[in-house]
């Protein structure tokens, strides 16, 4: 039988987009990729494990910043090659500047306002 993984569509770079979302209120909390290792040590772990591109290694949400994100469940798109983790965002940040979300900016007329508030100093959340 074959594995949930094998299922999966990945991209000709080995990864999927995973589009991770609030549990409960259904926010849109940020966009990130996984590779097979990630996705398994995701539903293992049962909280958020990514593919860092920039660092080339797994990435699991919160180790440094302690914003974890508790996986509630994982949903599969129509092609196979979108994931959408559905989590609990413990700490109340997702985003590396701080902010609730990532999608913190809106389009008004022709230029990006920022409409969310930084929440905590990254400075304070990430030892460089």
């Amino acid at each position: 039988m074959a594995s949930f993984i094998d299922q999966l569509r990945f991209g000709e770079n080995g990864l999927i987009p995973i589009v991770t979302q609030d549990a409960q209120s259904g926010e849109l909390l940020m966009v990130a990729w996984a590779n097979a290792e990630a996705v398994e040590a995701t539903v293992a772990e049962g909280r958020a494990v990514y593919w860092s591109r920039s660092r080339g290694k797994l990435w699991r949400k919160g180790e440094e910043s302690g914003n974890v994100q508790r996986l509630v469940e994982m949903r599969l798109d129509c092609d196979s090659d979108v994931l959408c983790y559905r989590v609990e965002q413990l700490g109340s940040i997702a985003c590396h500047t701080g902010r609730r979300s990532c999608f913190y900016r809106r389009l008004e007329g022709d230029a990006w306002q920022t409409v969310e508030p930084v929440l905590k100093d990254p400075n304070q959340m990430y030892k460089k």
